[in-house]
């Protein structure tokens, strides 16, 4: 491949504003000062006292968790979910209680750019196949709900106060609340981030610090251990890479005791950041992951690309972004036709006519309405997330990129050097 070719991934035209977003994301943090200790304390609280439902599995051990009071309040409109006391997440239901819970996880955007100074200031590590959820460790009892608020688990484990022993403690400011994938296959809990350990909140500090301090807590707590009567199932540790080549190389291509589903990759100065954030990326190939085109519901790829989009009052159809991004708008005369009501999320099949950026903007999709989406999914694509499905179509940001744009990144580092030397 001749170098121009190489080259030209980065310097092909913008389709995102990916890198000004992080740099973004990383000024407000050095800015902002949040109640980070009060929100871990009661997203604890919350977590352990939200009711369980008819569809959830049954606990695995009978465990008197008592639930808080809840203090009535009015009902709750959908756009305003992200805005409630966190104590009320504990009587949402349906949608409304899968969009808080989906907002208090750290969500990666898909890598649609390579992110500048990748070499340097970010991991990289093979993220497990499975189910995303938090663990939370509290008075007695280890509680795991998935992104939805719904129930996974219900356990004792080695956790801080994890477990009724002699040995745990029974202050209510003793909790911990890990960021995990349940991998199914070996029935193991996978700490890919640290959100609270023994009560002391994290939100505020760096990726760095946080994979330092889960990688030394965790050992020492005896979760990684084998499963005991005090300890219903086994947490590992993820290996976490420089992104460096040699650390690519190996999150890429070295084995690992899951399966794998893709690379992450962490901006080392990142603090955990609810909801979606450019500070945290995900990408895949058909090397890393099973599953890199998205499948139908039968589980087969679709001929066209699919994407879902939430239908506004003004009749645009918008992503699930924070601000969303509007890709289309449906007339009011198709709206009554088809029964479609503002909330809904509504699946589009990408037509010949694609995605067409201009300037590093979306300015037109060519999309054909299939219908509305089944209820119990609450939420619409992220633009990151349709722009790197179409670019796997179409331009797929491929692993010699990433390694092509390291090493344009250490020349640049050299030239510079050099120059400040002669200087």
């Amino acid at each position: 491949m001749a170098p121009h070719d190489i080259r030209r991934p980065f310097k092909r035209a913008a389709i995102s504003d990916q890198q000004k977003r992080r740099e973004l994301s990383l000024q407000r943090q050095a800015q902002n000062r949040t109640e980070a200790q009060l929100q871990a304390r009661r997203l604890a609280s919350s977590i352990l006292s939200l009711p369980n439902h008819n569809s959830e599995p049954q606990p695995l051990e009978s465990l008197d968790l008592l639930p808080e009071p809840i203090v009535e309040e009015p009902e709750t409109d959908a756009e305003d979910i992200s805005d409630i006391d966190i104590r009320q997440a504990a009587k949402l239901k349906g949608p409304e209680a899968r969009r808080w819970f989906a907002s208090q996880l750290m969500l990666p955007e898909w890598m649609i750019d390579v992110p500048d100074r990748l070499n340097c200031d970010w991991y990289v590590f093979a993220r497990p196949s499975g189910k995303r959820c938090f663990v939370v460790s509290s008075n007695g009892a280890t509680v795991s709900r998935l992104r939805n608020g719904c129930l996974l688990h219900r356990f004792p484990s080695a956790l801080p106060n994890g477990a009724r022993t002699k040995e745990s403690s029974r202050s209510a400011q003793s909790y911990c609340i890990l960021d995990c994938i349940f991998h199914e296959l070996d029935q193991t809990y996978y700490v890919i981030d640290m959100v609270c350990w023994a009560g002391i909140s994290f939100y505020e500090c760096t990726a760095e610090f946080r994979f330092f301090w889960m990688n030394s807590k965790l050992v020492e707590s005896g979760a990684c251990e084998a499963p005991s009567a005090h300890h219903r199932y086994r947490f590992s540790l993820i290996p976490v890479y420089n992104c460096d080549h040699e650390g690519l190389q190996t999150a890429y291509t070295g084995a690992v005791p899951y399966v794998k589903d893709g690379l992450l990759f962490y901006n080392k100065h990142a603090h955990y950041q609810t909801g979606n954030t450019p500070l945290t990326l995900v990408w895949k190939d058909e090397t890393c992951s099973q599953y890199v085109i998205d499948t139908d519901n039968k589980g087969q790829v679709p001929n066209q690309q699919q994407v879902v989009l939430e239908l506004q009052d003004n009749g645009q159809l918008v992503t699930s972004d924070d601000p969303a991004v509007v890709l289309g708008c449906l007339n009011a005369v198709f709206i009554q036709e088809t029964g479609l009501h503002p909330g809904n999320l509504v699946r589009f099949a990408v037509n010949e006519g694609g995605l067409t950026f201009v300037d590093g903007k979306l300015e037109k999709a060519d999309l054909q309405c299939l219908g509305k989406v089944h209820r119990a999914r609450a939420f619409a694509d992220s633009y990151s997330k349709i722009v790197f499905q179409y670019m796997v179509r179409h331009s797929p940001l491929r692993i010699e990129h990433l390694f092509a744009s390291m090493s344009m990144i250490t020349e640049k580092e050299n030239n510079t050097n050099e120059m400040e030397m002669v200087g």
